[in-house]
């Protein structure tokens, strides 16, 4: 049997023999699905990269689309099928993987790494994670600046954030900032998806007149039920990612996460597959961010946003 292997093996086509023993495992834990359009870019650059789904990687359709408390036996059995690297989104997610392993290389995307104790500093992470940063909390602010000027009447504010992310020195930095524009803000933190709509009814009772979404997987990935919520009790809302001002949403500033994903996320993974070792890649951030403002939506709110507020928008969707 072993010699007909081998024999096998030599007769098997170059290219095919290469694959078969380069094959690379990538592990996944991702709220967002395997369709989703940051992914598919993702998997492009790496295939333009040489590094090629079902050539010369094995990737990992069913870590995407989970939910939080699927991570830790998602990663443990990730693990034990021997992969190379870690590829993941959200502070959860990091350490569901970190737990898993010692040894696997983390590529992460979330909010702060070193805000949140994961890595030691942007320029030297340590350990075994490296990837982008996005400084969403640090965006809060500039959000809710862009969200009243889109609607300078308001003086109830709501800011939904998620209650495993958002910290309260984030809580604060936004009540500080809304008290400087003589604005209350309330704060609500949802944990789970059907915790959304809820949430969003009971600030439209208690008086708000627009909302804040902050960063976060968990928002960003359900996104939908933000939308039709949004629309049926109109309520203003500005997003963190552009593609969410796109698909509906009022108005969003924050990097393109397709970009990040394509010229950040993936030419890092494959540093990583081909043996780079996380503690030598700085940990990286955005830099581009856009603007982009929903007129149909906003026309819909019955809403005109001001012409200097139009002028500084990358995008406006008519």
């Amino acid at each position: 049997m072993i010699a007909r292997r081998a024999l096998l093996a030599t007769m098997a086509p170059p290219g095919l023999a290469r694959a078969q023993t380069r094959m690379l495992r990538v592990g996944s834990l991702h709220l967002a699905p395997w369709t989703a359009p940051h992914h598919v870019a993702f998997r492009a650059a790496l295939a333009r990269a040489g590094l090629v789904e079902g050539q010369t990687l094995d990737l990992d359709p069913a870590g995407h689309g989970l939910r939080r408390e699927q991570f830790e036996a998602h990663a443990e059995a990730r693990v034990r099928e021997g992969i190379q690297l870690f590829h993941v989104s959200g502070d959860p997610a990091i350490r569901a993987a970190l737990a898993a392993s010692r040894s696997v290389a983390v590529l992460a995307l979330t909010d702060d790494m070193v805000r949140s104790g994961l890595a030691a500093s942007y320029a030297q992470p340590g350990g075994m994670i490296t990837g982008v940063s996005i400084l969403g909390a640090q965006l809060d602010r500039k959000r809710l600046e862009l969200l009243l000027a889109l609607v300078p009447e308001a003086r109830r504010i709501l800011a939904l954030g998620d209650a495993l992310l958002t910290g309260p020195a984030q809580v604060e930095a936004q009540r500080e900032a809304a008290a400087q524009r003589g604005v209350a803000l309330s704060v609500t933190l949802v944990r789970r998806p059907e915790e959304i709509a809820p949430a969003l009814e009971a600030a439209k009772a208690a008086g708000a007149e627009a909302v804040n979404v902050l960063a976060t997987p968990l928002l960003f990935n359900n996104r939908q039920i933000l939308f039709e919520r949004m629309a049926a009790l109109r309520l203003p809302a500005i997003y963190q990612w552009p593609d969410m001002a796109r698909e509906g949403g009022l108005a969003a500033y924050g990097p393109n996460i397709v970009q990040l994903y394509r010229e950040q996320m993936a030419p890092m993974a494959a540093r990583l597959l081909r043996g780079a070792p996380p503690a030598s890649l700085p940990i990286e951030q955005p830099t581009r961010f856009e603007l982009v403002l929903n007129l149909r939506t906003a026309r819909s709110l019955g809403l005109a946003p001001p012409p200097p507020l139009l002028a500084q928008a990358e995008e406006v969707i008519e």
